[in-house]
């Protein structure tokens, strides 16, 4: 694991080394083993290493024979030892053991198609001198990031905003629009960024900059669900096969490495395939009360015997770290369990190098429980969508009373209420809160805009499979795995996800939705697959997440701790501060819970304070 970071000048002059220099060292975090640059013709390639595979001869950038091709690679290819076979009998010459090289002798031989090859986790860019061509990738569910801004001057990019913001003239403009969807979502969206004229390269995607022409995108992957009715027995053998080999292959390192292991079945599942492989520490975080994570998770590493270590966060400790993980992220992501996975990171960096988790089971299998909506809401479902839209509208103007509520979600159709795992503030509530014109509302993209694209591609599938497909292009990359790359990397170690992987997926995929929501559970198939392998206590208890006791801690002295930071921010010619002040005193007198609300206004806030108002790095 490592951070790449890079310039293409387009006035034909080489880049100043200086400004590939820094561009290297404010990601020092994500490889403190070595940093190397390579500047050559009109472009310059850095690179941040922490050593994983090939200690000793793995350094970067790093070129083919005669030095016509150059990589700097984000990432861990798991299949690169079968790749190098196969590109040594067709008369490749390596000069390493690294799975940096494959890419770059798999270019040689199929060019921008050597993304089809590769199984794994990557963000990488080549630099092709003979054509004079810059090509990044990014791997297929996202798990690595790869950022970029272009001009008529420049083409910038790197693993981590932070490396653009340190070039001379980078502009560092607020995208009002991304803020507008924020607020939503609780992150921004892919591909945009909260900086205006920055962009995200989207998961399964590749970019390619030839001379003198325009940036030309292509999607390479998709991640499409193709539910295939077949019995439970097959579906079972092919999870239990597939998972098994997946972890096998992520453990490929020449460091320590450990698992993460929550109070749920995805790490369980993790940690205990691994353990079955060889001896391993385990680590896990909680918050005091009843829902304390360690409790659960100390119980299952005994019950699969793992070398376990556990910290519990208190309220201090938790918001001494929200400042540092903010920095981190580059962008503001509102999701309140990040700060466990900083701790958690941390905790585990003092014993390993290299850490293995859960993400992703959820979005391939089914593992939410809004996933299991459709199957409450059956009783309407078979109505027409012209009665239904009546009944909507008729309900609607009728004062609450028991089942409103349903009725409402039955008759509105799937796209118009189902964004993903998170929906904090509605459209119609914005207006009070932001400092904008109505015309600026209105040229504004929306949230259910930005979902639209991919629910218009999924009209074929069923409605559980829509929500998931959602999940994976929006939830899953800009949430799940943004914090998991960054909030892991900032403690300089490797994280690793078996779940996302391609075979994975060819299997996940083909689960018809009976057997992903059934018997009252949800990730069905994924549970009776491991039976017998995983411990009973794990195997069907309810998703609980990373419960931050949040809505208590707002009601204490520390809201008011909240409230000054933000005022002191410098947003209050976005935000109107009078609304938000307002919710802080409607939450502590316990007249609603606005937790979450307050918590992605706070996370922007202090964003904005490090990277707008102060520009700090």
């Amino acid at each position: 694991m490592c951070g790449i970071a890079g310039l293409l000048q387009f006035n034909g002059q080489q880049p100043d080394e200086h400004i590939i220099q820094n561009m290297m060292d404010v990601i020092y975090h994500r490889g403190p083993n070595d940093g190397r640059m390579w500047i050559g013709d009109r472009v310059g390639l850095g690179f941040r290493r922490l050593s994983i595979i090939d200690v000793a001869e793995g350094a970067q950038p790093l070129s083919n024979e005669d030095d016509s091709v150059w990589i700097i690679f984000n990432g861990e290819i798991y299949n690169y030892m079968q790749l190098r076979e196969d590109l040594l009998s067709r008369g490749h010459q390596f000069k390493t053991h690294t799975d940096t090289e494959v890419i770059v002798h798999l270019y040689e031989e199929y060019g921008e198609d050597c993304v089809h090859h590769l199984r794994g986790m990557f963000g990488f860019a080549i630099w092709d001198r003979n054509k004079q061509q810059l090509f990044l990738a990014r791997d297929h569910f996202g798990i690595k990031p790869v950022y970029y801004f272009f001009n008529r001057e420049i083409f910038a990019f790197g693993s981590e905003i932070k490396s653009l913001l340190t070039i001379p003239g980078m502009p560092r403009l607020l995208n009002m629009n991304s803020f507008y969807n924020y607020l939503t979502f609780q992150y921004v969206p892919d591909p945009d960024t909260m900086y205006e004229g920055i962009q995200k390269l989207p998961p399964g995607h590749c970019i390619t900059i030839p001379f003198e022409e325009e940036p030309r995108i292509r999607k390479y992957w998709d991640p499409m669900f193709d539910p295939v009715d077949r019995p439970l027995a097959e579906i079972i053998e092919e999870i239990r096969d597939v998972m098994s080999d997946s972890v096998r292959n992520h453990l490929h390192s020449e460091v320590d490495r450990g698992c993460f292991l929550s109070s749920g079945i995805d790490s369980t599942i993790t940690s205990t395939l691994m353990r079955s492989m060889e001896p391993i520490k385990t680590f896990s975080v909680g918050f005091e009360g009843p829902h304390n994570e360690t409790t659960i998770a100390r119980d299952t590493a005994s019950q699969i015997n793992t070398d376990h270590y556990d910290r519990m966060i208190t309220q201090e400790m938790y918001f001494d770290a929200v400042p540092r993980a903010i920095w981190h992220l580059d962008e503001p992501v509102a999701d309140p369990s990040a700060i466990a996975l900083y701790e958690v990171a941390r905790l585990a960096r003092e014993h390993v190098t290299v850490v293995l988790s859960g993400e992703g089971a959820d979005e391939l299998f089914g593992g939410y429980r809004i996933y299991r909506e459709p199957h409450s809401l059956r009783y309407l479902s078979w109505l027409p969508d012209g009665l239904k839209s009546s009944v909507h509208a008729m309900v609607s103007k009728l004062p609450n009373f028991y089942g409103k509520n349903y009725l409402m979600r039955a008759t509105t159709p799937l796209e118009k209420r189902f964004l993903g795992n998170a929906n904090i503030f509605s459209d119609d509530a914005k207006p009070e809160i932001l400092r904008v014109t109505e015309d600026q509302l209105e040229c504004f993209t929306k949230p259910f805009d930005k979902a639209m694209e991919y629910y218009q591609q999924t009209k074929h599938l069923d409605p559980v499979a829509r929500m998931q497909y959602i999940d994976m292009n929006l939830w899953m990359p800009g949430d799940i795995l943004m914090k998991a790359d960054k909030l892991t990397m900032a403690h300089s170690m490797e994280l690793r996800v078996p779940f996302l992987d391609r075979k994975v997926f060819d299997v996940a995929k083909r689960i018809p939705m009976k057997y992903k929501i059934a018997d009252g559970t949800t990730k069905y198939a994924l549970r009776k697959s491991m039976e017998g392998i995983i411990p009973d206590s794990v195997l069907n208890r309810p998703k609980l997440g990373f419960p931050v006791p949040m809505r208590d801690w707002l009601r204490t002295s520390r809201a008011d701790v909240m409230w000054e930071e933000m005022t002191s921010s410098g947003i209050d010619h976005i935000v109107n501060l009078s609304a938000v002040e307002n919710m802080f005193r409607m939450h502590k007198a316990e007249q609603g819970d606005y937790s979450r609300k307050i918590w992605v206004l706070y996370v922007f806030s202090l964003w904005y304070s490090t990277y707008m108002r102060n520009a700090a790095l």
